[in-house]
């Protein structure tokens, strides 16, 4: 290592400006770091940060590992999933929140960030080809490959901006001897170094290191290998949605993939297929903003068109330009359709056409969450039909699903149009209120239990009365942070108290009372 280039790693390395591991996540790296580790010792220092644990248990309970039963617990998750991947997701955690205090001049934290989840998406789709790797710890890896470009924007501003300013003017340049030129140093090898400094494992230190050249890796571990191979193919894929050239990159992306890994065009064509939706995944499950993600195939098409305009006159460039805008706003239009119809499904009971049991428990997570950031109440209520079975015996289940759907239409009217109304199972149905204090349910429920027992049930052949039962309960998570089946269960008791006191009437669940019980 020359003097100038030790220089300007110990300028980095002893910068004020540059981030520092949370101190969890210190922690898990030096305990995980053991040959053996007991799961209490993990279990008992995330369990410690609540909003870490929130955050593992969210992505544990998710498509990400499709696990078939729900985990409640961080005991359960970290069980599960193994020490390795909640290392994992520790890390990636940890460094999607780095710099976000900042802004820069040029550099695009935002987009830095945006394009690190494409490359790690992208490694995991491609490590589900290689049986020798963890597609979970590669997508750590590939999230973490370009931090060193993180460091210069934070440790050397200045100059690191008048490359950013050369790389806009012209973007054929090769950014990495740029960096060598205007740093004395590349990306791969601060970001490497700085790894190091924090502790990191050998294996991240090592992808880092070598990602832009896979090839000279020289150690004998063929796992380490391979996982610094299929990164570095993360990395071209990055580039096609970045790239103002996507066609070549896609085609060195195909011959770098045979060449690497062995993979041939039809398992290409097949992970190019599915990293958009792998993308949005990913962006969802960590709590990343990113724009709309087209599909490669999209990118591709648009490319070739841009190309074949070159040869046409004019006149034709406009008119072939047209069509094919035209063609692609059908598609998306068709594509977009198709995703209402599908959302539509998966999101609505298909009787009632309201909310279904699961859109509930998606949006009740989302607000609860929400209330706990703005520091402000959230309200639930559960209504449960008088006596419904008597309806379908005596009316038949005609008349049942009359009133299930006229219920819906009343109650409907009475709510506000960011309250969420949903079919919680069979006749009892769940109202979600938004920033609702305990008075203001109360108000809601009254109403919704007297609109719906002076309303004439009417099919137009018999006239049903029909009655509610409802239980309500208020929670403000900023300041007792509570569970949403908690949450879900103390509504349940309310309702449960108010069928117990003879029925259609309201019960209001207060933890904090003697008596646990509120008459309404």
């Amino acid at each position: 290592m020359t003097r100038a280039l030790d220089r300007t790693l110990q300028n980095i390395l002893t910068s004020a400006d540059l981030p520092t591991l949370p101190v969890v996540a210190s922690q898990v790296l030096e305990l995980t770091a053991r040959d053996e580790v007991p799961l209490i010792e993990v279990i008992n220092l995330i369990s410690r940060d609540i909003a870490l644990s929130s955050k593992i248990l969210k992505v544990a309970n998710s498509a990400f590992y499709n696990f078939p039963q729900q985990i409640g617990s961080v005991q359960q998750a970290v069980s599960l999933l193994g020490i390795n991947a909640v290392r994992s997701l520790v890390l990636s955690f940890s460094f999607l929140s780095m710099g976000r205090e900042k802004e820069y001049r040029l550099f695009d934290f935002d987009a830095f960030w945006e394009r690190a989840l494409v490359a790690a998406s992208a490694a995991r789709l491609i490590a589900q080809q290689a049986t020798e790797v963890d597609p979970e710890e590669v997508f750590t890896l590939a999230l973490l490959q370009d931090i060193g470009q993180l460091v210069f924007a934070l440790t050397l501003p200045v100059r690191y901006d008048q490359l950013l300013q050369h790389l806009q003017e012209n973007s054929a340049l090769c950014e990495i001897e740029l960096e060598e030129e205007y740093l004395g140093l590349s990306h791969p090898l601060s970001g490497a170094e700085v790894a190091r400094a924090w502790g990191l494992p050998d294996a991240i230190v090592s992808t880092i290191r070598h990602h832009h050249e896979p090839l000279r890796y020289e150690g004998d571990n063929r796992h380490q290998a391979v996982a610094i191979k299929i990164v570095s193919l993360s990395n071209l894929v990055a580039q096609i949605y970045a790239s103002p050239r996507p066609i070549e990159t896609r085609q060195e992306f195909e011959q770098k993939a045979r060449q690497l890994l062995g993979l041939e065009q039809p398992v290409v064509t097949a992970i190019l297929r599915r990293v958009k939706r792998e993308i949005e995944q990913a962006a969802g499950y960590f709590g990343v903003a990113v724009k709309p993600i087209r599909p490669v195939a999209e990118i591709l098409q648009e490319a070739n068109i841009r190309l074949s305009l070159l040869h046409l006159s004019y006149e034709e460039m406009h008119r072939e330009l047209q069509q094919s805008k035209e063609a692609l706003q059908s598609l998306r239009q068709q594509l977009a359709e198709r995703k209402q119809v599908l959302e539509r499904l998966a999101n609505l009971d298909g009787l009632t056409e309201v909310h279904n049991h699961r859109s509930f428990q998606s949006f009740l997570r989302t607000e609860l969450i929400r209330s706990s950031r703005n520091r402000r109440p959230i309200s639930l209520l559960l209504a449960d039909i008088d006596h419904f079975k008597q309806f379908n015996d005596c009316h038949g289940h005609l008349s049942g699903d009359f009133i299930l759907k006229e219920l819906c239409r009343v109650i409907g009217a009475i709510l506000r149009k960011y309250d969420l109304l949903a079919r919680y199972g069979g006749e009892e149905f769940v109202v979600v209120l938004p920033e609702a204090t305990v008075e203001a349910a109360a108000v809601v429920a009254e109403k919704i239990r007297l609109a719906v027992a002076q309303h004439d049930f009417f099919d137009g052949n018999h006239h049903y009365r029909v009655t509610l039962s409802i239980g309500t309960t208020t929670a403000f998570p900023a300041e007792a942070p509570l569970g949403q089946n908690e949450f879900i269960e103390q509504v349940d008791q309310a309702l449960y108290e108010a069928k117990k006191r003879g029925r259609n009437q309201v019960a209001a669940f207060h933890s904090q009372s003697r008596c646990k019980w509120l008459p309404l």
